[in-house]
């Protein structure tokens, strides 16, 4: 079989295209969950990060770039052999094919990779907003807290969401490891129809196809969501 051949040997899809489609549903729940959970402790991460404390500072910029510097896939098991092999989570099979039980130590791991990333957009975003905002708040007797809350965040926010909406799309990229639990995401799909069929290239081919079809689109509707976000600093 020429190369070729073996690149567009797609005779697989009628008898495991539902792996494919189940993949695309698992990995983009996974990318959609994992980003909002990890706001919070992102959000906190970069306050701590503005602090005028020294420990939280050095706490925040040490989980930061501990995150930062490790491979995903070593968190990712670090998180599942470690935290939750003390923890029994239900096993409930959402869509009839995702394992909650693997689920979530899935989502927890990319949640707390994400907001080591999306911690240094929401203190740039906080950043970008002009001082004299909070000079103005704390003359009127607003306390720190309450600039922060009322005055800063608001303002901050139309700063974040183009960041996160990219964070969104890298997300799905990243996903891809979380088969190494037997989450039944694209590439565990792939991986599965690849030894099952003995193509080791076209189901691959398959999956980046996939990929670009989900990605592409997003990148673009998040560059459109930057240039609108832009016309009001205009």
């Amino acid at each position: 079989m020429t190369l070729w051949q073996r690149m567009t040997n797609f005779s697989f899809l009628p008898d495991y295209a539902p792996y494919f489609i189940n993949g695309i549903i698992c990995t983009l729940l996974l990318s959609v969950v994992s980003v909002f959970v990890a706001i919070i402790p992102a959000l906190c991460l970069a306050l701590m990060r503005l602090s005028k404390s020294k420990i939280l500072r050095g706490i925040s910029g040490a989980y930061i770039q501990v995150f930062r510097s490790t491979p995903l896939l070593v968190q990712l098991f670090i998180v599942y052999f470690g935290p939750f092999t003390a923890i029994t989570l239900p096993s409930y099979k959402m869509f009839g094919f995702i394992d909650t039980a693997i689920f979530i130590p899935g989502v927890v791991a990319l949640a707390l990779n994400s907001s080591a990333y999306v911690a240094e957009s929401i203190r740039a975003g906080i950043l970008a907003v002009d001082k004299g905002q909070t000079e103005a708040a704390r003359s009127l007797g607003l306390t720190q807290a309450q600039t922060m809350r009322y005055i800063v965040l608001p303002q901050a926010i139309k700063n974040i969401i183009p960041t996160l909406a990219n964070e969104l799309v890298t997300m799905i990229k990243e996903t891809s490891v979380i088969g190494y639990l037997g989450v039944q995401d694209l590439m565990w799909g792939t991986k599965t129809t690849a030894g099952a069929t003995f193509l080791p290239l076209s189901p691959y081919i398959l999956a980046a196809a996939i990929y670009f079809c989900i990605n592409f689109p997003a990148g673009k509707a998040v560059e459109a969501l930057e240039r609108r976000m832009r016309r009001g600093d205009k």
